[in-house]
């Protein structure tokens, strides 16, 4: 008899070193995934800046398109949903809009990084009479060109529900 309350004392201390080390190890885990976040390369994070901020000003002002191309990748991918992935067609169909509308321009109201995305928060006109449209441009670099795009875009109302502006 005397056995059996051994038994069960060692299990239930046995069950208890198993919970505590299991929760150790997803405290150790997630210690590991805030340092990977933490560790950020900000000098990388400011060249992919300066290349997205270099690329706008000459792609969306100057009208530069096949110049401010060269910073693209050659399969550019594309998650606006009217403009076609690929470098090439990107250019034939902005090249085309801004023959069409020669007063378009984009101001960079800010930017942000985080890893290898790149975020611009835009005004966007097509001549000074245009209210404009909300932009928030989002993208991706790697081995220094442009990779990826996604983009969300409002219009800039005539009344708003507050005093605030959207930029």
């Amino acid at each position: 008899m005397n056995a059996f309350p051994k038994k069960i004392l060692l299990l239930i201390v046995l069950f208890f070193c198993a919970a505590e080390l299991c929760f150790f190890l997803v405290l150790t885990s997630d210690k590991k995934s805030d340092a990977s976040v933490s560790a950020r390369d900000f000098a990388a994070e400011e060249v992919n800046r300066a290349l997205v901020l270099r690329f706008y000003e000459q792609f969306f002002n100057e009208h530069q398109t096949a110049e401010a191309a060269r910073l693209l990748a050659e399969d550019y991918r594309q998650h606006n949903p009217t403009v076609p992935d690929g470098r090439a067609p990107v250019v034939g169909y902005f090249t085309q809009f801004f023959k069409d509308n020669p007063q378009s321009r984009a101001r960079i109201v800010r930017s942000a990084t985080d890893g290898d995305l790149v975020y611009l928060h835009i005004h966007s006109t097509n001549g000074p009479a245009d209210r404009g449209v909300a932009v928030v441009d989002i993208f991706r670099v790697k081995d220094g060109l442009i990779v990826e795009h996604w983009d969300v875009i409002q219009p800039v109302p005539a009344e708003s529900a507050n005093s605030n502006t959207m930029f």
